[in-house]
């Protein structure tokens, strides 16, 4: 298959499935670039250029369809940002599988929580706006180490702590916008210092973040509405079983089960 064509199919699949529970899309994204070979920090950048376009179809959609909790986005933005730009950096430098590990076993003990909360029928509660900060900035720093830690950080913290599923995934992906920006930039300013360079591996994969980029802005307008009208113990469920999915798949990479 025409690897434009592909990819495209790959976007359209994870931002889909990012848009309607608040994460995937980088690390599916990700996963399927690693495995053709490409260098960590070139899949990451990739990843997050076709997110530039992807997150701000997908924050549109939310924001039309009042999914987001706007006194958890300020400070979960801003946060966000501080840490995408010190983990892009870093990433640029050193070689990211070195915290992979790490990142699995959180998203694996996390979505037994949250079904474990889905199966007591646990109420939404309302979270302090100053949780959202210090999150953020693991998030942040977590997705330009990873390629796509935002939303199963965030959106999984949030969902665990209480948060209405709907707002969760609403907030983080509407968040995800600006941290997408500022980690391209930094990868960017990376690229014109000579702090990166294995930089020139990004024009031998054009066609794959082109039709990443194309595959996602299909899907992206359709997230607000998926979140809006699925109900909230299908979400915590769905949310919580991908965690565990997303956490598998990647442990069994990092034991070389898998390519």
């Amino acid at each position: 298959m025409d690897t434009f064509l592909m990819f495209l199919l790959v976007g359209a699949l994870a931002q889909a499935i990012d848009g309607a529970l608040g994460m995937a899309y980088g690390v599916i994204s990700s996963s399927v670039l690693l495995a053709f070979g490409v260098p960590p920090a070139t899949a990451s950048a990739s990843v997050h250029g076709a997110e530039v376009f992807t997150t701000a179809a997908s924050a549109g959609s939310h924001v039309l369809h009042k999914n987001v909790e706007w006194r958890l986005f300020l400070p979960l933005a801003i946060a966000g940002i501080i840490g995408g730009v010190l983990g892009a950096y870093v990433l640029s430098g050193i070689d990211g599988d070195v915290i992979k590990p790490f990142i699995v076993v959180y998203l694996a003990l996390i979505g037994f929580y949250i079904l474990w909360r889905g199966f007591r029928k646990a109420r939404p509660r309302r979270l302090p706006t100053w949780t959202t900060g210090p999150l953020g900035l693991i998030g942040g720093f977590f997705d330009a180490i990873g390629g796509g830690g935002w939303g199963p950080t965030v959106s999984s913290a949030m969902v665990g702590a209480g948060q209405e599923p709907r707002r969760a995934i609403g907030t983080v992906n509407t968040a995800e916008f600006f941290l997408t920006v500022a980690i391209s930039a930094t990868f960017v300013w990376a690229l014109v210092t000579g702090h990166w360079e294995d930089a020139e591996a990004l024009t031998d994969h054009a066609a794959a973040v082109a039709g990443l980029v194309v595959g996602g802005l299909l899907a992206a307008p359709f997230a607000g509405y998926i979140v809006k009208k699925a109900p909230q113990r299908v979400l915590t469920f769905a949310v919580g079983g991908l965690l565990l999915a997303l956490s598998l798949f990647q442990g069994l990479q990092l034991a070389g089960v898998m390519a």
